[in-house]
């Protein structure tokens, strides 16, 4: 997650060089990528956060540590690109506090006043209006667009679900970007896909002879099931991300995001796992497409504190028995 482009890992997927910089499998909350497409550098949702509130305690170091490496890289990356994407709104997609980085470019980004939500609408004005960046950019509202880069073609979406039909949490879109006759496919906060029209939109950019060699989308929130998210929709979720992967049409499927958010992820998309063998899919996170070590320091906040606890009631005992020695 080096913020240079000498020590940046880069994956190669045919015609595509893809360098995931952050996400919630290497610390922080994000999902943001780096895709060269035939020479022309495309970056998606380049942002990261993490959790104010977990198990009820603050970030640990670790956790701000990884966010201080996500944001640097992520803004190096900004600067690097010749075109970026905001497919929604949250705070773990865009840079809010960095529109310099913006300048510039041509940005791509969800139509902040159409399919959305009244928080996705004021960050957007705020964003966009009040920052400036539509005036340092060349902005172009994405919804169900397709737009030629130069030799790569980016498609998008119209605006579907994050997450089941109906949530509160509003609005996203996906892309696609295509060159030399094969594409890969960003699909951050689907959530599974949960969202029908979401996982039709996905089976229709890869279907037969559509060359896509890589999917990238975010898992249910597994860890929220029952809670802040209903059982059914975390349901949902898997069943479309089951249907993905029963298709065999995606070389690779990096699910990460939410679902990283969950200790027991494995376990969660286990039989899921089992498909992805049957079909000659690549089922994997973002950590472990990249050559990383999975980490999920957000999921093992309450770890991480004990960990520091114990530790520091070790020493301090510790010092207590050398004073009594000494």
């Amino acid at each position: 997650m080096e913020g240079t482009d000498e020590t940046r890992r880069w994956v190669k997927i045919g015609p595509f060089n893809v360098s995931i910089l952050a996400a919630d499998s290497m610390g922080v909350r994000s999902l943001a990528t780096l895709i060269d497409a035939c020479g022309v550098i495309v970056g998606l949702d380049l942002g990261a956060s993490i959790a104010p509130k977990r198990y009820g305690l603050p970030p640990h170091r670790e956790e701000l540590s990884a966010l201080s490496r996500a944001r640097e890289a992520v803004v190096e990356a900004a600067r690097e690109a010749d075109a970026l994407v905001i497919t929604h709104y949250h705070y773990d997609h865009y840079m809010r506090d960095e529109p310099s980085i913006y300048r510039g470019k041509r940005l791509f980004v969800k139509n902040p006043s159409g399919d959305v939500n009244r928080s996705q609408r004021w960050r957007a004005r705020t964003f966009l209006e009040d920052m400036g960046v539509a005036r340092l950019a060349e902005v172009h509202y994405a919804d169900g667009g397709s737009f030629d880069l130069g030799g790569p073609r980016i498609d998008f979406s119209r605006a579907v679900w994050h997450g089941e039909p109906g949530t509160p949490v509003g609005k996203v879109i996906m892309a696609r970007i295509s060159c030399s006759g094969e594409s890969v496919i960003f699909a951050s906060d689907v959530q599974g896909p949960a969202d029908p029209d979401a996982l039709g939109a996905i089976e229709a950019w890869s279907g037969s002879g559509s060359g896509t060699r890589l999917l990238e989308l975010s898992g249910p929130p597994t860890y929220f099931a029952g809670l802040k998210v209903s059982e059914d929709a975390v349901d949902a979720g898997l069943a479309g991300l089951m249907d993905i992967v029963k298709s065999g049409s995606t070389e690779v499927v990096v699910v990460d995001h939410h679902l990283l958010r969950d200790l027991n992820y494995r376990d969660a998309i286990a039989a899921h796992s089992d498909e992805a063998r049957l079909h000659g899919v690549r089922l994997i996170t973002a950590a472990e497409l990249m050559g990383y070590e999975v980490e999920q320091l957000e999921a093992m906040r309450r770890e991480l504190w004990s960990k520091d606890r114990s530790m520091n009631g070790f020493s301090r005992s510790s010092g207590s028995a050398a004073r009594r020695i000494s």
